[in-house]
């Protein structure tokens, strides 16, 4: 396409319309039942058919978004305005058959969106009828606290596992490539939403360049959802050996954990998993040129990186966050942990104290309590997932003080101090400091904005709120998007990724994915889990609306009860008066799994009760979701049906 900002639609267009004029069969045409005629018309179907096999569609789905970019660019349209281009025997016309009609061109200057020959788009309309939640602003006090700088956090030990993770994601003797004279997208920083977007240009054919400071694979894959995954399935199979006599397993001696190998198939697990991440992946099978250094803006248009200067049409920021250290006397000279460099531990500690009640902080607790470990959690909000349902909460709460987790909630510690070895912490209602052997710092996390340069740039951020975005993912600087936690308060990895794809057809095709219309489900990983999507009923009640709740709990559903995980339960919220859903919690053995099928009802517009009449293998934990389904169906039958029905059934006994 050359370069976006020159606004190439004219001759893209030009040439798509006469490629298709030049397969399609223009004439006129009577529609078969009204009899009416239509001059110079073609067929869509035939179109379509055509376009596929002259090769200038790969299928019929690429052949009607063609279509429908040239109905939108104003080259054709249906002969009486009513369909968008479909694959059906429908008339079409060129516009330039006609004496009047001119392809207009929207805010953009763009005559049509290019992404919209991109399969997967989801988010280019104007409705506000968002049904993502409202999740808490970062903490005011986020700009003065310091934070970790993962470029100076290091990898250990430096075993043979560890040593293949580094020489995928962060090769010693990496050679950084000559810079292009210009780049369709410059991408800085090599997470999730880094990975996605450098990897979707180059897809279709863009020159890119992709920049990371440290680790390819950023959080997700070296501190985050890989290594705790890991953990937590060793620390599953622990309970599940402690538990077996209620299955009437029955284990002779005692149940031990040994830390180290549990370390070390982590560390295995994560090597294993870092190739598709890989320095080498992108730079020799995608064509991606990887430059390892720090990236900082030049100019509004230009990334130095290792003494090169690279001039972009387009950038994302894509740096992600780190753990906040909250300001806390005397905890910033401990030795303490963070989700950064809790995975290199190699000897479990006897007595953890987990500042922080959120995803990290319970999930981590939870974890190495099964371990072995004495632990305290420590949060300043009086629940545990403040951000999640209270009955949900309240269940994994329970889950968390049975195995051993000492809950401190709604409390912050007014000193830490060295101890020894360990670390004294300080609480007010407590007389006598509490003693432990180390600390984890899981209170918040800290948009990766200092040293971009963004001010050379033009791009406004602050250090509390990461940088400015709009719906578009678009800052102050138009040749600038962002994505990810630097950008989000949605901090989760599958969100970084679809950010990634809006911003790139955003960027770089035109698009009008709004990020407010992506429908975000997620899981904290918990045993038992808590998954949730759309609205919560607070989010639902603060729009003035009128909703019905449907709970199923698993105590009552055959599989659960079965499997001894009757833990906790499915709610999905309906609009009043329909089935349409507006939101839904799970709390359960698998929670995270089963939210998908709530997550695409509601994608698809699916209501409720069209779920009870989804057939679910028997006995599964999903059929909670259709037994929900049932509840919405039985409130459909009023008094006045019911009493219709039983006359009609009294009738049929005559």
């Amino acid at each position: 396409m050359g370069d976006p900002s020159t606004n190439p639609d004219g001759d893209l267009l030009a040439e798509l319309t006469a490629r298709l004029r030049s397969v399609v069969d223009v004439a006129d045409r009577v529609h078969g039942l009204t009899r009416r005629r239509f001059p110079r018309c073609f067929v869509g179907e035939e179109a379509v058919r055509c376009m596929v096999e002259r090769g200038m569609a790969s299928d019929a789905g690429e052949a009607v978004r063609i279509g429908r970019l040239l109905v939108q660019g104003g080259c054709l349209h249906h002969v009486l305005r009513e369909h968008d281009f479909e694959d059906a025997y429908l008339f079409y016309r060129f516009a330039a058959d006609e004496s009047h009609g001119e392809a207009g061109r929207d805010a953009s200057g763009a005559t049509v969106s290019w992404a919209d020959l991109l399969p997967g788009g989801s988010a280019g309309d104007d409705r506000d009828d968002s049904l993502q939640p409202a999740i808490p602003e970062r903490d005011p006090r986020l700009a003065e606290l310091a934070q970790d700088v993962l470029d100076e956090i290091g990898v250990s030990p430096l075993d043979a596992h560890n040593v293949r993770l580094l020489d995928h994601v962060h090769p010693k003797h990496w050679k950084a490539p000559t810079a292009a004279e210009r780049y369709n997208l410059v991408v800085i920083g090599a997470g999730a939403g880094g990975l996605v977007s450098a990897a979707a240009a180059a897809g279709v054919g863009g020159r890119v360049a992709l920049i990371e400071s440290h680790l390819l694979g950023g959080d997700c894959l070296n501190v985050g959802c890989v290594p705790s995954k890991a953990l937590l399935r060793s620390a599953k199979a622990v309970a599940a050996v402690r538990a077996a006599s209620a299955l009437g397993v029955r284990v002779s001696g005692e149940v031990s954990v040994d830390f180290p190998a549990v370390m070390e198939r982590m560390r295995r697990l994560r090597a294993d998993i870092a190739p598709h991440d890989s320095a080498t992946r992108f730079a020799e099978e995608l064509g991606i040129d990887v430059f390892i250094g720090r990236a900082a803006f030049t100019a509004p248009d230009t990334v130095e990186v290792g003494g090169q200067r690279l001039r972009f049409a387009r950038a994302i920021v894509a740096t992600g966050g780190t753990a906040a250290i909250p300001d806390i006397p005397g905890l910033d000279g401990i030795p303490h942990l963070t989700n950064a460099t809790v995975f290199n531990l190699t000897a479990l500690p006897a007595r953890l104290c987990v500042l922080g009640a959120g995803p990290i902080g319970v999930e981590l607790a939870q974890c190495f309590a099964r371990f072995g470990a004495r632990v305290t959690v420590i949060g300043r909000d009086r629940t545990i997932l403040p951000r999640e349902d209270v009955d949900a909460a309240d269940v994994v709460a329970a889950a968390l003080v049975r195995d051993g987790v000492e809950l401190r909630l709604g409390i912050t510690p007014t000193r830490f101090e060295r101890d020894g070895d360990g670390v004294a912490v300080s609480l007010p209602d407590q007389a006598a400091p509490l003693r432990f052997d180390a600390v984890l710092v899981a209170a918040g996390r800290k948009p990766a904005v200092a040293g971009l340069g963004l001010e050379a740039a033009g791009v406004a951020f602050d250090a509390r709120a990461g940088v400015q975005v709009d719906d578009r993912l678009q800052t102050t600087n138009p040749r600038v998007y962002a994505v990810g936690d630097v950008a989000s308060r949605y901090q989760f990895t599958h969100m970084a990724d679809f950010m990634a794809r809006a911003a790139v057809r955003n960027a770089l095709f035109f698009g009008r994915e709004r990020v407010s219309r992506l429908l975000v489900p997620w899981a904290t990983y918990t045993d038992p889990e808590i998954a949730h999507v759309g609205l919560y009923p607070r989010d639902i009640e603060s729009r003035g609306m009128a909703f019905e709740t449907y709970r199923r709990d698993f105590a009552e559903v055959d599989r659960t009860r079965l499997d001894g995980e009757t833990e906790g339960f499915v709610k999905i919220h309906v609009e009043r008066g329909s089935d349409r859903i507006l939101g839904a919690t799970i709390v359960g053995a698998h929670a995270g799994e089963m939210i998908g099928e709530i997550a695409l009802a509601m994608r698809s517009g699916t209501g409720l009760g069209a779920l009870a009449s989804v057939i679910h293998p028997y006995p599964t934990a999903s059929e909670a979701i259709r037994q929900c389904g049932d509840l919405y169906n039985r409130t459909r039958l009023t008094p006045t049906v019911k009493a219709i029905f039983e006359r009609l059934l009294a009738f049929q006994r005559r």
